[in-house]
């Protein structure tokens, strides 16, 4: 057990940040005066971060380095992964971890989904590669309790909830990609009432392994006779071993026809599989025919939150490695030092160095508030109702493809930034940060791509109910800027996020203009710029929230406040004027994306 005598950070991420989030700024203890999640008090929810915290400790981030240098490979059918994933199941499922979430009918905690996603932080940070299994068990088998017959309740979720088996989502295929109007995955419904089950799905993370005893896989398939594109998918529980007449596990005729080797994120395996080949794969309905892709879009609207949540807890780890260098790495002398015989300072002393560092520190925490944000609101949906219900509800639709998609682009840059601190060093294996920039780069494409995304807000949240989600959005900006407006030390930044709210506000009626004049593709050519820009705004708001709770408290420590402080002040003199080339492409009436002949890209 060891990380080969690669440089590490010391650690990987700010437990007192983290903190500050929670009961701070967002006052996520407040949640548990609700009935739904009133068998927690404060002290559990400290507790369980603890507990996870020292599980990160002792089962992930020893094995960091372990797991990218020994990959998944296919050995007789079954693909092997690193020894250390059983301990990783076995604890979490002996501990609750897999069931935090879940509702107590089924044997869950029952816990806010803002402290499974504070946990879920600490988890990628420490290793992604090792968390992902626990991660898609927990996805699946909050499908499978939402949609899925109560029968099948008890034959997969307490065996799911142990950790003994695992579960995945079965969507991508080799002719579809992220269409999935064109699945041809098929089901064939047999007088058991079972489905037979036949294709292939490519790209399925930890589609099979050696760690657990049985993966089940929720996958998207068509049945015989059903309507073209998406109106006619349908969702299955399709195990890789099923339960014969008596109660023995055998073969389901699912077969790992290879696993893809990966620029990064190596620890855990992504199958390529076969159903079906010897006709004899079968699957369980889940719900109502036809009404798979709806289901499907709940566990990848979570997927879809914790993919930014990791982007931006790779980049924490990365964040504190380069921090670690920067602090030990002696080069050069400050400019204002001419004396060559003075001895060298730290290379944090150099202000390019501490812009780089501050550009990952905002970038992170910003990223790991908006991630927090999101879980919050999709606790506030399930314990409200009426327009409060629809209100939480719609703003977790709107700010979902934000979430996933501006982590998961500027870890790209954050990873980037701490290489550059290692300078050299960072380009080799004996250095962490490579490994991080590797890791991250997968996030821009799970779960929709970033274009994907951009498309969503655009083409559709923007939009959804005349506007609604936007209205709700901003009131909720407006009340942090109208409090920041009221502090000297937020004033100026409150104005600026202002104007820049009222220029969006102009920006998106123009692009509504667009649509109507030179119709849909010029309206969403630009949608991914729009979303970047989108982004940029919703971070700043995150700033201001966390100075505002600085200017309230009372009992905040002074140097933790002017940490805040520093780097919102950093986010909105550096990141927030990248707007202003965003703004000026999207207002162009120059569309050199459109209509483009492909010959002359070529």
């Amino acid at each position: 057990m060891s990380n080969n005598n690669v440089f590490l950070g010391d650690k990987y991420y700010s437990r007192e940040h983290l903190d500050f989030l929670l009961f701070d700024v967002l006052k996520a203890d407040t949640i548990i005066k609700y009935d739904y999640f009133s068998d927690h008090d404060k002290e559990a929810l400290q507790m369980y971060i603890d507990a996870t915290d020292q599980f990160a400790k002792e089962y992930l981030f020893p094995y960091v380095v372990e797991m990218d240098r020994k990959q998944p490979e296919l050995v007789d059918g079954r693909i092997r992964v690193h020894q250390i994933h059983k301990n990783i199941m076995r604890v979490s499922g002996e501990n609750g971890w897999i069931s935090v979430s879940a509702a107590k009918e089924v044997g869950g905690l029952q816990m806010p989904s803002v402290f499974s996603t504070a946990a879920s932080f600490i988890l990628g940070a420490a290793n992604y590669s090792g968390c992902v299994f626990v991660g898609l068990t927990m996805g699946a088998a909050h499908l499978i309790e939402v949609f899925a017959d109560k029968k099948y309740h008890n034959l997969y979720l307490p065996k799911m909830f142990s950790g003994e088996w695992q579960g995945t989502m079965a969507l991508t295929e080799p002719g579809a990609g992220s269409s999935l109007s064109d699945v041809v995955t098929t089901a064939e419904k047999l007088e058991d009432g079972s489905y037979k089950i036949s294709g292939q799905k490519i790209f399925i993370s930890c589609g099979d392994s050696d760690a657990v005893d049985n993966v089940v896989h929720l996958l998207l398939a068509r049945v015989k006779g059903a309507p073209a594109g998406t109106k006619g998918i349908s969702m299955f529980i399709v195990p890789r071993e099923r339960i014969n007449d008596n109660g023995v596990l055998v073969g389901n005729d699912v077969i790992s026809a290879g696993v893809y080797h990966k620029m990064g994120y190596k620890g855990a395996p992504i199958a390529h599989l076969i159903f079906g080949e010897n006709d004899n794969c079968r699957g369980a309905l889940v719900g109502e025919e036809n009404k798979g892709l709806s289901y499907m879009f709940q566990m990848m609207n979570e997927a879809r939150i914790s993919v930014g949540l990791h982007a931006a807890s790779i980049s924490s780890a990365a964040y504190y490695a380069s921090l670690k260098y920067a602090n030990e790495r002696l080069q050069g002398r400050k400019t204002t030092e001419k004396n060559p015989e003075l001895p060298q300072t730290a290379i944090i002393n150099h202000a390019d160095i501490k812009r780089l560092l501050l550009f990952q520190k905002t970038f992170v925490e910003g990223s790991l508030c908006l991630e927090l944000q999101c879980s919050y609101y999709a606790d506030m949906e399930r314990v409200s109702d009426g327009n409060e219900k629809e209100k939480y509800n719609t703003l977790l639709e709107l700010l979902t493809p934000v979430a996933k998609s501006y982590p998961a682009e500027m870890s790209n840059f954050s990873t980037s930034a701490a290489i550059q601190i290692f300078g050299g060093y960072g380009f080799t294996k004996d250095f962490i940060a490579e490994q991080y920039y590797r890791e991250t780069r997968i996030h821009a494409i799970h779960e929709g791509t970033t274009a994907i995304h951009g498309l969503d807000l655009l083409g559709r949240k923007v939009a959804m109910n005349n506007g609604k989600a936007v209205q709700y959005l901003m009131q909720e900006i407006m009340q942090t800027v109208g409090y920041a407006k009221q502090y000297e030390n937020t004033k100026e930044n409150a104005l600026v996020l202002e104007k820049k709210l009222e220029q969006l506000h102009s920006l998106t009626l123009h692009l509504m203009g667009v649509s109507q004049k030179e119709g849909i593709e010029a309206y969403l050519s630009d949608a991914t710029l729009y979303l970047e820009l989108f982004g940029i705004l919703v971070l700043g708001w995150q700033w201001l929230k966390m100075t505002n709770t600085c200017n309230k408290s009372t009992t905040l420590d002074n140097e933790f406040k002017e940490s805040k402080f520093l780097c919102c002040n950093y986010f909105f003199e550096y990141e927030i004027p990248k707007t202003e080339g965003l703004f000026t492409r999207l207002q162009s009436e120059k569309r050199v994306t459109v209509n483009v002949d492909a010959a002359l890209i070529d």
